[in-house]
């Protein structure tokens, strides 16, 4: 079963507009590449060159936050909602 990954307006952009993904993976890594392959531009948007997430992006798992569990290694159940929310600065 697949994981559903919502995707933040901001990047709408380098998703041709789609909100929503479905991508297989066991763990948020695997779901990330998977989501990676379909709209290789999120890449550049959401990973840094070592390929961990920039400082900037939160990824939740079912609302709850990566970096306390076990960050991109966390296992991800069938049928989870992965959330990607770039942070927003401004003054």
């Amino acid at each position: 079963m697949a994981v559903t990954v919502k995707i933040p307006t901001q990047l709408r952009s380098v998703t041709g507009g789609e909100s929503v993904a479905s991508v297989e993976g066991a763990t948020v890594s695997e779901v990330l590449d998977g989501l990676f392959r379909q709209f290789g531009e999120l890449r550049e948007r959401i990973a840094d060159d070592q390929g961990g997430l920039r400082r900037f992006v939160n990824v939740y798992l079912s609302g709850e936050d990566i970096r306390f569990l076990d960050g991109v290694a966390t296992r991800v159940p069938d049928g989870a909602e992965l959330t990607i929310l770039p942070a927003v600065a401004g003054g």
